[in-house]
């Protein structure tokens, strides 16, 4: 008896190219997220595809919305990103590419890479970040806040800020 085998090379790159498609793809999602029956986050992306291979998690190459809401339906916070990605099993979200996040006080983050840690309930990055508010504009390397925005540290701060020192104005 006699086997023969021949490499299909064509074949053989059409299967590759099936290995990275999306197991599923949308157009205009919008995905409610709720808890005990109360609304959390709308999530809106002009595309979203999702993929198993080397993990489980959703890519949004066109951009994401997102818009956070306390228990009453009161926005707290937005994000809006030029590409994001959700790593499902960790519980990770990354934004990339002119991220901005405002919260419910206007205070506004702009960052290039900002992730979203879902189980410790907090937002981060390395890189370099600028925080807007009414009267102050910071800068800084590195960021870290609830996931709120409500509350925040930033690294390496430099720009013109208030200070409060405790000491009353004898004024």
């Amino acid at each position: 008896m006699f086997f023969s085998c021949q490499n299909d090379l064509e074949a053989i790159r059409e299967f590759e190219q099936n290995e990275k498609a999306p197991l599923e793809a949308g157009t205009n999602v919008r995905i409610v997220y709720s808890s005990n029956a109360q609304v959390r986050m709308i999530l809106t992306a002009p595309e979203m595809n999702r993929f198993n291979i080397p993990e489980n998690y959703l890519e949004m190459p066109q951009g994401v919305s997102v818009v956070f809401y306390d228990s009453l339906m009161n926005v707290t916070a937005t994000l809006r990103a030029d590409f994001a990605i959700n790593f499902l099993d960790r519980e990770i979200f990354e934004a990339r590419t002119n991220v901005v996040v405002v919260n419910e006080k206007n205070e506004t983050l702009n960052t290039e890479q900002l992730f979203w840690d879902q189980t410790r309930g907090i937002i981060y990055t390395e890189k370099f970040v600028q925080v807007t508010s009414q009267d102050e504009v910071l800068h800084g390397e590195g960021f870290e806040a609830d996931e709120r925005f409500t509350r925040w540290t930033i690294g390496k701060p430099r720009g013109t800020f208030r200070v409060q020192t405790g000491f009353e104005n004898p004024q």
